[in-house]
């Protein structure tokens, strides 16, 4: 994922907030310096020993406090995302507040029964009358560091799976969309959390890497590839268990068998939503050369349906971008797109909203572009651009998409587009990515049920899912011996005999056969006596 800062003003105590869509002043937070953020982590440490005895029930009855609070409050939020994200109102409803809100009430309901003690089947360990079994138990303090592109779906979700699980959790909102980073606090705390059981610090990154050295006890951070390893340099100092989402260069493979009207819709959606700026945006599409000029003609047509402007007009499609770097970045690789050979199709350009902004300066809007003639080699099928550019180069075999889509340093998420289910999950098993959706595209961050995380440099470690609820928790394996009146035949002191019992063991007992198993009940009789009666 690119990293980016809106327009800001700052001081040493103080960060300005602005639009990127008007260059409004959106509101001030205050600086975290060191000295702050290690004590929100401490007092997050000392919190989380008691939220941790809390009962599920309890911690379920507040997380369905929060998803209350934020139904209520709904449209308030999505302006707040709105005005520092740029993106349109209907996309931070749609996108962030109601995926977050199934997200809490799916773990609120189900946390307990994923975290509950099991046994492990053991083998013939159980006729010696053993038997393990694992508990979970919370890390700690949780460390989220969020990405600026949805502010407040991923820190939410974050920190209600982690405090489900009896943690308690520091957030580190991103710098230019702080104000919804600060109401995610104010939820909690509405909603009834415990003093210090939520906590937000706000600043830049100076701010962030404050948090990961405080340290936490485990850190969630989603943003860029380069600041992925220098965190996870950092948290290794301190053993630090983390997880990180990095972001990716997501392809779609369409076949000329798909239903490409569908199709088209979905790459449109898929490139254009959030002005391109998901980490799981179609950044590439591959489509079979037999109908790539037909499928190429649906998308423009498509596009052509887009409004572009202030993401608080309920009819725009695509808001603004949310900074010059980023913009910037989109600018380039489509400028390298025209130098290769490339055509572009439609837009390609920064245009601002219809009507104008006043003084608007940066003009942060860039235009919905599709790219026909492209190939791997260009500089914006290579890196990550998080902007709203669509690129399109086509294959002629199975073999060839694959080898196009996996050719990639990112793999985070994929799509195969087919009628042929068959040939479509023979196709998606064969994608290195972490999701491979098929006849859809991008949206299952927003299924809670489901693991999120990728491949390669996209990341590691996985967040949503019982996958996710895993990395808020330590396993702890609990192993009894229910008959603790003989000794054990492998304990000491040795001697022939042991040794004689011990090729028993490699021979009979380890193959995993009862009958075999049972010839060695004498010699291992004869062992156990051999211990007691020694001196």
């Amino acid at each position: 994922m690119t990293e980016t800062v809106s327009k800001q003003a700052r001081n040493a105590t103080e960060i300005d907030v602005f639009d990127p869509a008007t260059g409004e002043l959106v509101g001030r937070v205050p600086v975290f310096d060191e000295s702050k953020v290690k004590a929100a982590v401490n007092s997050a440490r000392e919190a989380a020993s008691l939220w941790s005895k809390t009962s599920f029930a309890e911690r379920r009855r507040l997380v369905e406090k929060v998803c209350g609070i934020v139904t209520d409050e709904m449209d308030e939020i999505a302006r707040l995302i709105s005005k520092e994200t740029g993106k349109p109102v209907g996309e931070a409803i749609s996108m962030e507040i109601a995926p977050v809100i199934d997200l809490m009430n799916h773990f609120a309901r189900n946390a307990a029964r994923s975290l509950r003690p099991r046994r492990i089947p053991i083998g013939l360990y159980t006729l010696l009358g053993r038997r393990s079994m694992i508990i979970y138990k919370p890390w700690g303090v949780v460390g989220i560091i969020p990405a600026w592109n949805y502010p407040f779906s991923i820190p939410l979700g974050e920190a209600a799976m982690a405090l489900m699980a009896g943690n308690t959790v520091v957030i580190k909102p991103a710098e230019s969309t702080s104000l919804t980073g600060v109401k995610i606090g104010e939820i909690f705390a509405k909603a009834g959390f415990p003093k210090h059981a939520v906590q937000i610090v706000t600043g830049a990154g100076e701010t962030g890497a404050a948090l990961v050295a405080a340290p936490p006890d485990k850190i969630m951070f989603t943003g860029s590839v380069a600041t992925g390893k220098r965190i996870a340099a950092t948290a290794a100092t301190n053993l630090t268990s983390t997880v990180l989402e990095l972001g990716g260069k997501d392809p779609m493979v369409v076949f000329a068998d798909a239903n490409l009207a569908l199709a088209a819709k979905a790459a449109v959606w898929g490139a254009f939503c959030n002005a391109g700026q998901s980490c799981s945006s179609v950044e590439r599409l591959y489509v079979e050369s037999s109908v790539a000029e037909k499928l190429t003609r649906l998308i423009v047509e498509e596009t052509k349906k887009l409004k572009l402007g202030v993401g608080t007009d309920d009819d725009v499609s695509v808001g603004a971008m949310s900074s010059e770097r980023q913009i910037q970045v989109v600018e380039d690789h489509v400028e390298d797109f025209r130098r290769s050979g490339a055509k572009i199709e439609i837009g390609g350009t920064r245009k601002p909203p219809e009507g104008g902004i006043p003084n608007l300066t940066p003009n942060l809007f860039y235009e919905p572009t599709v790219i026909s003639g492209a190939t791997n080699e260009m500089l914006g099928m290579r890196e990550e651009t998080f902007g709203p550019t669509l690129p399109i180069a086509t294959f002629a075999t199975e073999d060839q998409a694959i080898a196009l889509a996996n050719d990639s340093e990112f793999g985070l998420t994929a799509s195969v587009w087919s009628r042929d289910k068959q040939k479509a999950r023979r196709v998606a098993a064969k994608i290195d990515a972490g999701t491979v959706t098929i006849n859809e595209v991008l949206y299952t961050h927003g299924i809670g049920q489901t693991p999120w995380g990728g491949f390669k440099n996209s990341g590691r470690g996985r967040t949503h899912g019982v996958e996710g609820l895993m990395e808020l928790v330590q396993m702890q394996h609990i192993h009894e011996n229910l008959l603790p009146i003989l000794p054990d035949a492998w304990w000491m002191p040795y001697s022939a005999n042991a040794v004689k019992t011990f090729r028993g063991f490699a021979t009979k007992f380890a193959s995993g056969s009862f009958f075999r198993t049972v010839t060695l009940l004498p010699q291992l009789l004869k062992r156990i006596f051999e211990i007691r009666k020694s001196k």
